[in-house]
């Protein structure tokens, strides 16, 4: 068994059928990527791991206990933290004050600010914060507001962030959307580096097969809600049933 498995995990909205009796099971430790053409299911099915939506039919367990119906901070500990196609991040404050908020969630899922201001006085929090800033190699930034960022560092900082929980499962929703290429290449090294150093599974939503083919150890792909096929990627390129989702046609 995956740290993470899908069981026959059905969604309708109205009369779309979202999903349709999806399985799905990631490996620990690995890289799982989700593609598929637009309208797939591949954001549904993204919610649906979180929590946000509740399928209408099937499961979702992680590390053996059930996701579906937890609120987001349930989601946090139970190990689980999700990297958004556009970073979500704290413009207002700066790029160490960031990092810090993760550190100070309190168990019911709020944050205590005021801790901020008495961060000199908590030196393992400020270590914590600094060993996160270090691991994605922005804790030269540290006092720079972050909304000044560039969009390439507002992704590592959200990184930083999710980091900071200490995760067992990262989820990356396009983490690559609206990068240029140099910034997508180094938030490709980014995630190997992240991979090396920890014990954490990554599964990843991309359209940008560049990003896929470099980082994934398997891939599934998603067509009509449907599962096609999961494989290595050097057996999905050329499969004929992917690129039958892709362009329309089956070609051998």
């Amino acid at each position: 068994m995956g740290i993470l498995e899908v069981k026959n995990v059905s969604k309708r909205f109205g009369g779309l059928q979202a999903l349709g009796d999806v399985n799905l099971s990631v490996a620990e430790n690995t890289v799982h990527a989700i593609i598929g053409p637009n309208g797939a299911g591949k954001s549904t099915l993204l919610n649906c791991l979180i929590g946000k939506l509740i399928p209408d039919t099937g499961s979702v367990m992680f590390d053996g206990n059930s996701v579906l119906g937890r609120k987001p901070y349930e989601i946090n500990q139970m190990g689980i933290s999700r990297v958004f196609q556009t970073p979500e991040i704290f413009a207002d404050l700066t790029v160490f004050e960031n990092v810090m908020i993760p550190c100070f969630a309190t168990r019911d899922g709020a944050f205590r600010m005021h801790a901020l201001e008495s961060v000199a006085n908590e030196p393992d929090i400020v270590e914590q914060a600094e060993t996160m800033l270090a691991d994605v190699n922005m804790l030269d930034k540290r006092n720079v507001h972050a909304g000044s960022l560039s969009r390439g560092d507002k992704r590592r900082l959200e990184m930083a962030m999710c980091l900071s929980q200490q995760p067992k499962l990262l989820l990356l929703d396009e983490p690559t959307a609206g990068m240029a290429r140099a910034d997508t290449n180094n938030t490709i090294d980014l995630l190997k580096e992240i991979k090396d150093k920890r014990d954490i599974t990554m599964c990843i939503i991309e359209h940008d097969m560049h990003v896929v083919f470099s980082l994934a150890e398997r891939i599934t792909v998603l067509a009509q809600g449907t599962p096609l096929v999961e494989e290595t990627p050097e057996n999905i390129k050329g499969h004929p049933k992917v690129r039958e989702a892709y362009l329309g046609e089956a070609q051998v």
